[in-house]
């Protein structure tokens, strides 16, 4: 298979605490040439001034663990590098499982994840938590590597109940692709040049494996979806020219003479004219911004949406919602909070917990209504005016919605709507 070496492919990384997250990306880094000669030596350095014989790889990643002791907030922290075949961003997330939420975010945009596991520990809940996290974001490729597997003297016996127990774990879930890779981060066996040491795995190594990784777009291409995000008025010697509605087209196309119609309203139209930051356009595809002119004088706002009329989402004020609880604070049914969905935003009371998670079996949790930090559910959700919803299955961007608690501005929880 050819691939596109101006392709990019986003990944997360997920672990528990020293699972060996920072060797592993500097290992990556360092192994593929990526690292500037500045910067090799200022971590040489550092080495040698910590008592290290060669060179720490986890200062290539932990730049920012300063900040954290600080008592900085460091949510995501995002890196890049290139080799010859391909482009890559990095999403590094906290290993601790109070960080799991940050998951969410690294995630939610990824090709692909990388879960590690401790050879020495085997699946555990993080493992199993993050998993189902990556199923629950429909990450298209899961990418497990077996990491320290020095420290288990490179036994296959180890990695094949290791990956005998992920492959029970994962078949309770929905996950497309998943390859599991024995590693060792700190010698870089099989990360970036294959291992001596495992002589008995034929598989591919971690990057060339990340480089081969078909891509296939996660932008809805059938749906027309365009969330109005504000209305523009140009005035000519004091009088209003014309009336557009500017946006982000997160999925599908329209075309100048589409017959659309307005939600919630229902009113119908056609475009007249779509507006590129570079003049007129004939049609508009998903990811384009820009800028769409109506034939007929319709009231449109901030937060309508535009879709074509023999394609419309559906419009409803209850949705049932898979919820990651992202808040230190627990919440019940009957609260209300501020959800966002695409530009629409408005006040929304979580209604019912229809059942949570037991991320160790996968099972449903009846009559628990507490939700808190980190408790994955299915709820049902009250708005005070309809969405525009599709499901997160089909549609990524009017699939989701994010819940902010009116009190401290914070952002409570993250959702994938199901129905």
């Amino acid at each position: 298979m050819k691939i596109d070496n101006n392709q990019l492919l986003r990944f997360t990384t997920a672990g528990s605490v020293d699972d060996g997250k920072s060797t592993l990306i500097g290992r990556l880094l360092f192994d593929s040439k990526s690292i500037f000669e500045d910067q090799i030596k200022a971590v040489e350095n550092t080495s040698s001034k910590k008592g290290y014989e060669g060179i720490d790889l986890a200062l290539f990643t932990d730049g920012l663990r300063d900040e954290r002791e600080q008592g900085i907030t460091i949510d995501v922290a995002y890196r890049y590098f290139t080799t010859p075949k391909r482009k890559f961003i990095i999403a590094d997330t906290p290993g601790h499982i109070q960080y799991t939420r940050n998951m969410v975010t690294g995630a939610s945009t990824a090709n692909a994840a990388i879960i590690l596991i401790d050879a020495r520990h085997g699946v555990i809940e993080q493992t199993k938590r993050h998993a189902f996290i990556a199923s629950l974001l429909h990450i298209p490729h899961v990418i497990v590597c077996v990491n320290k597997m020095d420290l288990v003297d490179y036994a296959e016996e180890t990695y094949n109940q290791i990956t005998k127990a992920f492959e029970e774990f994962s078949s309770k879930m929905v996950i497309k692709d998943f390859r599991v890779i024995p590693i060792s981060a700190l010698h870089g066996d099989n990360v970036v040049n294959r291992s001596e040491n495992m002589s008995w795995y034929l598989g591919a190594t971690l990057l060339h494996t990340l480089e081969t990784l078909h891509i296939s777009s996660d932008i809805n291409k059938v749906d027309a979806r365009f969330p109005v995000q504000t209305v523009i008025r140009p005035q000519r010697d004091g009088f209003l020219d014309y009336r557009a509605y500017a946006g982000r087209l997160p999925s599908g196309i329209l075309r100048t003479g589409d017959e659309v119609t307005v939600l919630p309203s229902g009113f119908t139209s056609s475009i007249k004219s779509i507006q590129g930051p570079s003049g007129k356009l004939e049609e508009a595809v998903a990811p384009m911004s820009v800028a769409i002119e109506l034939s007929d004088d319709i009231d449109v706002g901030r937060g309508d949406m535009i879709a074509r009329s023999n394609n419309k989402p559906e419009a409803s004020q209850d949705i049932e919602v898979m919820l990651c609880w992202l808040d230190d604070a627990a919440a019940g049914p009957r609260t209300k909070y501020t959800i966002m969905h695409t530009s629409n935003e408005q006040t929304a009371m979580i209604k019912e917990v229809i059942y949570k998670i037991d991320i160790n079996t996968l099972g449903r949790i009846n009559d628990d209504n507490e939700l808190r930090m980190n408790d994955i559910c299915k709820v049902r959700i009250r708005t005070t005016k309809p969405l525009m919803i599709d499901s997160y299955r089909e549609n990524r961007n009017t699939g989701s919605i994010i819940l902010i608690d009116n009190t401290t501005n914070e952002t409570v929880a993250a959702g994938m709507i199901v129905s």
